[in-house]
């Protein structure tokens, strides 16, 4: 199917969306007088006609890049208005669900009295205004949510997480490791709190650092802005980094070899910052006498949507020996993929990618996100038998400019 086929066919759903759920406002002003019924019915249509030539007529990468908080503002609007509509017929198409049983139920039985017909028709009444109301709180206060959760997207939080190992060596007990991942710099717009983050991750005194991809949305050029600011991350054992399924360009408009040059760019980024960048690599990392291994590999999915670069079977090689192992991949969906199947020799696992989709619930003893219907491991630690995986929610933001719930992480893993 041809791109433009593809954006008739959604404009078309917008439209039949704005029709459906205007029924709500149309019930919502039944008894309201005619001139705020047109008050209230222009506004809709007025918005609605403003999102969908955004969405026919989108504003151009430059505008993007030199207005990045007035885009930010209006992306969540536009979000935060389909959704709220999807929920508002969502609760629309459920009362017309239960009136058309009604009609039938009705029709059937063929009751005797017109009194009661009357009856059913008023309850029926109540309980679609009830539905109705019901659609519209919830999607006006998933909006304002939206909008609130802007608030969030430089609310950096640090994760302490300890975990012990068996095979560890002695001289590598009490080692901090610093994980952070998907920066997507080019989402950023406030430099000073980006730099607060990095003095953030420098506080914690970090015996090595590790970067698990996504340092731009598409192009190299997103981080000129910021390489002074992560230029200052440092850590006595190094910095060491992988790319992510963004870092290759595959979402921008490029040539093959546009993207192929601006892939070498990306790479160059790492080594401006003085990350050491694990292109299916591994380095031993030594105290004393004794020894542990870093392995890192290019972006590897399960989902046939993202690249399957990555080749654990070369990171691998040459460490057999060593007694402990720690992996950097991008998508944790290579844990069940293939590093819990083939290599139960690798004892820690650090991935990112999900974001925890920057929308979800975190309390304790519960956790919940859309995402967790695409990825069975999308934040946090899990654990199959003696190897772990961990899945950092995100440096950055990507799309939706906030989080809801899912707050930015830093990681800080403590090894024993």
């Amino acid at each position: 199917m041809r791109p433009g086929s593809v954006s008739i066919i959604a404009l078309v759903i917008f439209l039949l969306i704005d029709v459906y759920a205007f029924q709500a406002f149309r019930v919502l002003m039944q008894d309201h007088a005619v001139r705020n019924k047109w008050i209230v019915y222009g506004i809709y249509w007025a918005i609605s006609a403003c999102l969908l030539a955004l969405f026919v007529f989108p504003p151009s990468d430059a505008f993007q890049h030199e207005n990045r908080t007035l885009y930010n503002v209006v992306l969540v609007i536009i979000m935060g208005v389909f959704l709220a509509k999807i929920m508002i017929i969502t609760f629309l198409f459920i009362d017309d669900v239960r009136r058309g049983v009604a009609w039938i139920i009705r029709a059937v039985s063929k009751p005797k009295a017109e009194a009661v017909t009357a009856q059913v028709q008023q309850a029926g009444i109540t309980r679609s205004a009830f539905l109705v109301n019901a659609g519209l709180l919830l999607g006006g206060g998933f909006m304002f949510t939206m909008l609130y959760g802007m608030r969030n997207r430089y609310r950096y939080h640090i994760n302490f997480q300890p975990l012990k190992f068996a095979t560890l060596p002695p001289a590598f007990r009490g080692l901090r490791v610093m994980q952070i991942s998907d920066v997507h710099s080019g989402s950023f717009n406030d430099k000073q709190k980006v730099q607060h983050g990095v003095d953030m991750m420098m506080a914690q005194k970090p015996d090595i650092i590790l970067f698990t991809g996504d340092i731009v949305n598409n192009l190299a050029e997103e981080m000129d802005d910021y390489l002074d600011v992560f230029a200052k991350l440092s850590a006595p054992m190094g910095v060491y980094s992988v790319l992510g399924n963004h870092d290759y360009g595959l979402y921008a408009r490029l040539s093959r070899e546009g993207r192929e040059a601006n892939l070498e760019r990306v790479k160059n980024i790492h080594k401006k910052l003085g990350w050491r960048l694990m292109m299916n690599e591994n380095v031993i990392l030594n105290r004393g006498e004794e020894q542990i291994a870093l392995l890192g590999v290019e972006n590897w999915s399960a989902n046939p949507r993202f690249p399957k670069l990555g080749r654990l079977d070369l990171a691998h090689a040459g460490t057999e020996h060593i007694p402990f192992k720690m992996l950097m991949s991008h998508d944790p969906s290579h844990w069940d993929g293939e590093i819990n199947q083939k290599y139960k020799d690798i004892q820690l696992t650090m991935s990112g990618h999900t974001h925890g989709m920057q929308f979800g619930i975190e309390i304790p003893g519960f956790k919940w996100s859309p995402v967790q219907y695409s990825y069975k491991q999308w934040a946090g630690l899990y654990t199959e038998g003696e190897q772990h995986l961990y899945v950092n929610r995100g440096f950055g933001f990507l799309g939706y400019p906030g989080r809801v719930g899912i707050l930015p992480e830093i990681t800080v893993f403590e090894l024993s």
